[in-house]
């Protein structure tokens, strides 16, 4: 009997980025607005408030290390309406040009 090959756990959930928070006339660029796929009601977001959302970008150059990938680590901090869109607040505001695209959003740190 040949034995499976060892994967990882997954530790993160896809998601996408809708745009900032806004009003009417003004824009917020510090809160994202995050939706997670799989999640479509407020009750269901709430188990993602407080985890971290990395939000992925491939470089031209490479670091000191050789990596060509750059991170840009958020956390959730709260719910968006009631169709499961959360807000989420990064260390440095995401670019315009990440709307529309794709964040992981992690499965820690754990609340349970």
């Amino acid at each position: 009997m040949a034995t499976p090959s060892k994967r990882s756990p997954r530790l993160h959930v896809d998601g996408a980025v809708l745009g900032f928070k806004r009003g009417l006339r003004n824009q917020y660029n510090h809160v994202s607005l995050i939706k997670i796929k799989g999640v479509d009601s407020k009750a269901d977001a709430d188990f993602y408030l407080g985890k971290k959302v990395a939000f992925i970008t491939k470089a031209s150059t490479a670091d000191k290390y050789g990596n060509k990938f750059r991170v840009n680590w958020g956390k959730v901090c709260r719910s968006h309406g009631s169709n499961g869109v959360v807000r989420c607040r990064f260390s440095r505001n995401l670019p315009p040009q990440a709307i529309g695209g794709k964040v992981r959003v992690m499965l820690y740190p754990s609340r349970v």
